[in-house]
């Protein structure tokens, strides 16, 4: 079959895996491979895709599109009441509506497949406003006829070095965890860094076919102030020349086999043993290919391209740490081709870094370094919509993760996509700033356990989000009653979660490090993907409800109190109502089959005094109260629209609390967050902007999943209190407590 008959069966079919497309010896150099295009897959809503750009290199094409995206939403809307409201009346009016958002989409593939890919963007294009397609990288000029004829569109090129840079700013900005450091051997092997709140300066090491080294200073400040004529291309022509081996990745291959101590002459091989004077140890490699010249042998494939890799590697390695000593840089990215994510190239490069540097300097290396290119060419693109004054953040549903690193699995086949490559990144409808109250911003780590690092955690809570499937697709279809195909669209959802955990059981790097909040978040991702705004409305409408029908009779209870009994019972109260958690299963399976069970029996589940930790003591001489909410819908968590409606009510039915909304010294804002969870990095700017102005001198966290999983450990200028009931046994006990145990956590800043 040909690849225009491929295009044209792509266009009549578009509901199916539409087809596969076999390539020519030639152009595979031997290989017989089939690729299928799944429009849900791969080039995924490219029907209401606006806007495009392309970065073509030596092997692999990255094509970026701006797509809007249609999805449901569950709004609240508060009932017009006059007088006294019905007990049999619900609080308010739940609605799922339809919102458009925006959306970048990144694919990556093969250059032999590019003529295909270009046939089915073209057949199923609908909603395109676009007549141009900007383009960068060296086959821009290569392809460029093919693409307008193809596409229609006329390629405007953009500077390879400007997009790349561009790129690197955009996902070092928006992609939490996006640098690692890369330890071979290690479990894991990949080791993400917190990205510090100013990304600038760095050096970036841009490694294709030859070398280019850059220092950036701002958004659009940089200098190229370096480089070098030995690079990918010298791996890979003068491997060929060696090994006959055509394919770069192949050469890879060979490499991660071999033993360069059979080519190269080491210290030891000149002076027995190690050269202690210079602290040059037996090990290190005096020449490399050295024995070539004294030894009468032939010499291994596997041998000759570790011997060569090495030797490339530890030069980049070499003029990458004179340069950024030179600069006084610490941070210093590598990218291109060249690495590509192969665990035996970051490794040669991290050692070469490390010895040079005596491990003053990392080697730092992206999870998405291969669409630095695609994401600047469409920035570039975009200049008139400024981009960067939104924040956007990785749609997890919607995205490959980074690859497998075993050398035994053959490169093309380590993506689930098999020659695909896909990274989503949505449009965030707020603005994200650090939390100015963090003592330290740039070593702040939100997340209180990696389970990368963690093998029986991880093992525990990837079984137990996988024990809870069931009860989430119960959940979703019991919140949409009229829509006739909610069962199959939660069911689809759990295919797709339950893939998901399957593949960060093998790969729990897949998407930065893996924690709590990231598997809940992913989950969030997927029921979103497949129109579940929020599975929880229904439930956070009834117990919403039903707590405002005994506010006035807590109220009164509190007030008939002295003033410490008064402060304890306050406290006791909001960790009752931390126990009402629908994502922890141990609650769940009683709300589920106890409906009796209310606030009172909450109270009674709560571990006694002395708590597992306990600073209420010291928490009540010092008593000031500051009350805060959440932004989007996560679980039963209420969101800051739900809240603002209760809230009013509240105030229709106690003065004080009226008179503090007209005052102004309550206010309700949303956090930017739509987690249980809660990373103080990425806050609404609104609510950092009004906890800077106020000068805020207290900071209250409360729940598991904001207290416990997150932030536990996190440290600000001002005082703190972090409360959560634990309503899990393994947690619990893992924290020397038992379930229900109870959080008090008060601390002081530092002085």
């Amino acid at each position: 079959m040909t690849q225009g008959a491929v295009g044209t069966a792509m266009a009549a079919d578009r509901t199916k895996a539409v087809g596969a497309v076999r390539t020519s010896r030639s152009a595979r150099d031997g290989l017989d491979k089939s690729i299928t295009l799944p429009p849900d897959e791969i080039f995924r809503n490219l029907e209401n895709a606006k806007s495009f750009a392309i970065d073509i290199g030596g092997s692999l094409t990255k094509l970026a599109y701006y797509s809007t995206v249609q999805h449901k939403v569950a709004k609240v809307r508060s009932f017009d009441h006059y007088g006294k409201v019905p007990d049999d009346e619900p609080l308010y009016e739940i609605s799922v509506q339809e919102e458009i958002t925006a959306r970048l989409h990144f694919v990556k593939f093969e250059n032999a497949y590019i003529e295909t890919c270009l046939d089915f963007i073209k057949a199923h294009l609908v909603n395109t406003e676009t007549k141009v397609i900007k383009a960068t990288g060296g086959g821009a000029h290569k392809f460029k006829n093919l693409i307008e004829k193809k596409l229609g569109l006329k390629v405007d090129k953009e500077d390879e070095m400007t997009c790349l840079i561009k790129g690197c700013n955009f996902v070092l900005r928006n992609i939490p965890h996006e640098a690692f450091v890369y330890v071979k051997h290690a479990d894991p092997e990949f080791r993400f860094q917190t990205t510090h709140p100013d990304i600038f300066p760095y050096l970036l090491v841009n490694i294709g076919s030859g070398v280019s080294i850059v220092r950036v200073e701002s958004e659009d400040q940089f200098e190229r102030i370096g480089g070098s004529s030995i690079g990918g291309g010298t791996f890979w022509g003068l491997g060929a020349l060696l090994t006959k081996t055509k394919r770069f990745d192949e050469l890879l291959q060979l490499a991660s086999k071999g033993q360069h101590t059979n080519v190269d002459m080491l210290v030891r091989d000149i002076y027995g043993g190690a050269y202690e004077s210079f602290g040059l140890t037996g090990d290190l490699i005096a020449s490399s290919f050295g024995k070539s010249a004294t030894t009468d042998k032939e010499f291994t494939k596997e041998d000759m391209a570790k011997s060569l890799l090495h030797m490339i590697s530890n030069d980049i390695g070499q003029l990458a740490c004179l340069y950024a000593k030179l600069h006084n840089l610490s941070r210093v990215y590598f990218g291109g081709f060249f690495i590509r994510g192969h665990p035996v190239t970051m490794h040669t490069i991290t050692y070469s870094i490390n010895y040079f540097t005596k491990g003053e300097v990392q080697a730092l290396f992206l999870r998405h370094e291969g669409y630095l290119g695609a994401i600047g060419a469409f920035l570039k693109g975009a200049e008139e919509d400024n981009p960067n004054q939104y924040s956007w953040g990785e749609n997890y549903a919607g995205s490959s993760g980074l690859m497998n690193t075993s050398p035994d699995v053959h490169p093309l086949q380590r993506t689930r996509s098999g020659t695909f490559d896909m990274l989503e990144m949505d449009r965030l409808e707020r603005q994200l700033v650090n939390l100015p109250l963090l003592l330290d911003a740039s070593s702040y780590v939100p997340d209180t356990v990696d389970l990368t690092e963690d093998a029986m955690a991880r093992e525990y809570w990837l079984s137990c989000f996988e024990d809870a499937l069931d009860g989430v697709v119960k959940r979703a279809v019991a919140s949409q009653p009229q829509s006739l195909d909610a069962a199959e669209r939660a069911e689809k959802f759990r295919q797709k979660y339950r893939h998901k955990l399957q593949t960060l059981r093998h790969q729990p790097f897949a998407y930065g490090s893996l924690t709590v909040r990231s598997l809940l978040d992913t989950r969030e991702h997927c029921l979103n993907e497949f129109n579940f705004p929020d599975p929880y409305s229904k439930v956070k409408q009834r117990e919403n409800d039903i707590a405002l029908k005994h506010f006035q009779k807590v109220v009164q209870a509190l007030e008939s109190l002295s003033m410490e009994e008064r402060q304890f019972a306050l406290v006791k109260g909001l960790l009752a109502g931390n126990v009402f958690d629908w994502g922890a299963k141990a609650v769940s399976d009683v709300l589920e089959t106890n409906s009796a069970f209310g606030f009172e029996e909450a109270k009674k589940r709560l571990q006694a005094r002395p708590w597992l930790v306990d600073a209420y003591n010291d928490w009540l001489e010092r008593l000031k109260v500051i009350l805060a909410s959440n932004s989007g819908p996560a679980l039963n968590d209420v969101t800051c629209s739900e809240l603002a409606i209760v809230t009013e009510r509240i105030a229709a039915m106690d003065s004080v609390i009226r008179k503090a909304l007209q005052d102004d010294k309550l206010l309700l804002v949303q956090s930017g967050s739509s987690s249980p969870c809660l990373d103080l990095s990425r806050l609404d700017k609104g609510l950092a902007t009004v906890v800077w102005e106020r000068k805020t001198d207290l900071v209250i966290i409360e729940g598991m999943g904001r207290a416990i999983h997150t932030n536990y450990y996190a440290a600000l200028r001002c005082e703190s209190l972090k409360l959560a009931v634990i309503k899990n046994a393994w947690l619990a006990e893992r924290l020397g407590g038992r379930i229900f145990s109870v959080v008090f956590k008060y601390e002081m800043p530092p002085k």
